[in-house]
């Protein structure tokens, strides 16, 4: 089977390793685990992942976050992907820091990335995996926290945090959702 795997995040190195950009920096960890490298293409990078029979491109879309819908939908079409055999990675302000929680289908909660997609696509449901950056931030410094790089607690469980994101999205791939839900929202 064919995946798509897209996270979510801004291009240029003003946004490398932000919380916003936690999708970039989780596929960017798989492709590194399995020795690829990120090819620029139409709307964003992409590398293809191989895994037990699977193929998992891997898109980090290149649209800016607001418009990450384009980029979907493009891949989707190109490579002939269900909706049903995509991912979305995604940063959540309503989750604990480094909380990761898979869902079949939702609303876009405010996430512009998410909004855009749902717009595009037409319909909300679609798998995410959320990971949880945490809310500490002073009434309207929202947008300056999400663009802002993680404290040094944070630092120091973010690699796990990261590594356990990405062997959420091989079993997605590997037994389907349902059952990586059960096995995996529960930690």
């Amino acid at each position: 089977m064919h995946y798509l795997i897209v996270g979510l995040g801004n291009i240029g190195p003003n946004y490398q390793h932000t919380r916003h950009n936690i999708g970039f920096d989780i596929l960017d960890n798989l492709a590194i685990d399995a020795g690829l490298t990120f090819t620029d293409r139409r709307y964003g990078a992409v590398a293809d992942l191989k895994l037990k029979g699977h193929v998992l491109t891997l898109l980090k879309p290149s649209t800016f976050m607001n418009l990450s819908g384009h980029a979907v939908r493009y891949w989707m079409q190109a490579e002939k992907i269900p909706i049903e055999q995509m991912l979305v990675v995604v940063d959540d302000l309503a989750l604990p820091f480094g909380t990761l929680r898979l869902r079949p289908a939702g609303s876009d909660a405010g996430h512009n990335g998410l909004k855009h997609i749902q717009e595009t696509l037409g319909t909300q449901d679609y798998a995410r995996l959320r990971f949880g950056i945490g809310n500490d931030y002073p009434k309207g410094r929202q947008v300056d926290y999400v663009l802002a790089g993680w404290t040094p607690e944070q630092l120091e469980t973010l690699p796990e945090r990261i590594d356990l994101a990405g062997k959420i999205i091989q079993q997605f791939c590997l037994t389907g959702i349902q059952r990586t839900m059960n096995e995996f929202n529960k930690r």
